[in-house]
C-alpha cells in the first residue's frame, strides 16, 4: 500500500454523530454525496447507519444506486434533480427524489406508474436559496399533485439554508426569513388538507445556531465530518475530523545557502538545512495553492512545506540538526496535533468541504473504528444497518 495514506476514523465519526443527536433530538439524515465529502461512501454510510442515522443523503442517482448495490437498503433521499432519462433508475434504486415543480412530479408519476410501482418523493421549497424548489406560493400545488398521484407518497417537505452559518445579523434575519416562509407554506399545505410529511430544513449551521428549525428531521452535512461550517462556529462544534491524511519521508537531503528548492525556484534556502521529500502533490489532491502555506506534523512538531507542490511530491524544510531520516511518518492534516483541513482551506481562501471531496482516489482510503486503531477492510461488509427511522415510510 502506498506510504500516502488517507486515515478514516470511524470512531470520531460515530462521536460527531452522537455529538449533533444528542444536541438535535431529532432524526438524521447523513448526507454521503460525493463519496461522502472524499472519505467513503459505502463504508461512512454503514457507520452512521449503525450508529443511528435514520437515512442518507446523495446528489446523484449513481452515487444512490453504488450505495443499493452494496446491500444498503436504509431511505436514500436524492438531494439534486434527476435526468428525465434518469428516472427509470430512480425507480429500481429505490431512492426518494426532491421534486420542485409540477413537470417533475408528472414525470415522476408517469413513470411510476408504468412500472406499477409507487415513489416516495419529498416536496423542496425554494426560501431563498435560489437554486432547486418550489416557490412558496408555488407549495399547496404542487403537493396537491403529489397527494393526487397514486403513484407517488408524499414523504416529506424540505427547504436548504444559504447562510445559516453566518455570525452575520443581516444573513440571521435572512435565515429567520426562510424558516418563516417555509412555515408559511407548510401551513397552506396542511390547510388545504394534505400531509406534508416529514420536515426537514437544518444543515450543519441550523444545527449550530437555530434549533427552532430542526422539525422532524436534520441534514447535517460538514459537521459529521468534523468541521464547523463556518471557522465563527468552531466553539459551538466539538467534533473531531474524521479525515486525517497521512504519509511518509521518501528523501531527506542537505541543502547549501543559496540553494533553491522545486519548480521555479520560489524558495532558496537562507543557510545550511536539511528538506525532506514528501510522496504526496496535487496529483494527490494536496493544492498546489498552498505552496509555502502550510506546515506539516513530524515527531510531534509543525514543519514548513518549501517551494511549490508538485504532481506527486512536496518538500518540507527541516531544518539543521533534526535528526530526522528517511520513512519517518508525516501527517499532512487530521491528527488532534496537526493542522486540519480547515487550516489549509483557510490559507488558499476556500472550505474544509472542497479539501476533502478532493482527496482522491489515487490516495488509499484505510477504515478505523475504535480509538485503539482497529483496521477495517474498505469494503466494511461486516457493519450492521437500520432500515428506517421514525416517521420514514418505509420504501
Amino acid at each position: 500500500m502506498r506510504a500516502t495514506q488517507a486515515i478514516i476514523h470511524l470512531d470520531r465519526l460515530i462521536r460527531n454523530l452522537h455529538f449533533i443527536r444528542n444536541l438535535t433530538g431529532t432524526a438524521i439524515c447523513a448526507p454521503v454525496k460525493a463519496d461522502a465529502y472524499g472519505h467513503g461512501a459505502v463504508p461512512v454510510a454503514r457507520t452512521l447507519l449503525a450508529a443511528g442515522a435514520g437515512c442518507l443523503g446523495v446528489a446523484t442517482v449513481p452515487e444512490g444506486a453504488s450505495l443499493r448495490k452494496a446491500g444498503i437498503d436504509a431511505p436514500i433521499l436524492l438531494f439534486s434533480m434527476p435526468d428525465p432519462r434518469e428516472i427509470p433508475l430512480v425507480l429500481r434504486y429505490q431512492l426518494s427524489p426532491f421534486v420542485s415543480d409540477c413537470e417533475g412530479i408528472r414525470l415522476l408519476a408517469e413513470a411510476a406508474r408504468r412500472s406499477h410501482t409507487t415513489v416516495q418523493v419529498h416536496l423542496k421549497i425554494d426560501t431563498g436559496m435560489g437554486r432547486i424548489g418550489c416557490r412558496p406560493e408555488s407549495a399547496v400545488e404542487c403537493a396537491q399533485n403529489i397527494a393526487d398521484s397514486p403513484s407517488l407518497t408524499y414523504a416529506g417537505t424540505a427547504t436548504h439554508f444559504a447562510v445559516s452559518d453566518s455570525t452575520d445579523p443581516a444573513d440571521k434575519e435572512f435565515t429567520k426569513m426562510q424558516l418563516e416562509r417555509f412555515c408559511g407554506a407548510v401551513a397552506l399545505i396542511r390547510n388545504a388538507g394534505i400531509d406534508p410529511g416529514i420536515l426537514h430544513t437544518a444543515n450543519s449551521g441550523a444545527v449550530l445556531q437555530y434549533p427552532e428549525s430542526y422539525f422532524d428531521m436534520i441534514r447535517p452535512g460538514i459537521l459529521l465530518y468534523g468541521y464547523a461550517p463556518d471557522p465563527a462556529l468552531a466553539r459551538m462544534a466539538p467534533v473531531a475530523p474524521v479525515m486525517e491524511v497521512r504519509t511518509r519521508i521518501s528523501f531527506v537531503k542537505s541543502l547549501h545557502k543559496g540553494e533553491s528548492v522545486s519548480y521555479g525556484r520560489t524558495w532558496v534556502a537562507p543557510g545550511q538545512t536539511s528538506i525532506a521529500t514528501l510522496p504526496i502533490g496535487y496529483g494527490d489532491a494536496l493544492p498546489r495553492l498552498v505552496s509555502g502555506k502550510f506546515r506539516v506534523l513530524i515527531r510531534d512538531r509543525l514543519y514548513p512545506l518549501v517551494g511549490r507542490i508538485c504532481m506527486d511530491q512536496c518538500m518540507v524544510d527541516l531544518g539543521r540538526d533534526s535528526g530526522i531520516t528517511r520513512g519517518e511518518p508525516v501527517s499532512i492534516f487530521g491528527h488532534p496535533e496537526s493542522l486540519n483541513a480547515a487550516d489549509i482551506a483557510a490559507s488558499i481562501g476556500t472550505i474544509p468541504y472542497e479539501i476533502t471531496c478532493n482527496i482522491n482516489k489515487r490516495v488509499p482510503r484505510v477504515y478505523r473504528k475504535s480509538p485503539l486503531g482497529q483496521t477495517l477492510g474498505p469494503e466494511q461488509k461486516h457493519l450492521p444497518q437500520t432500515k428506517e427511522f421514525p416517521g420514514q415510510p418505509k420504501s
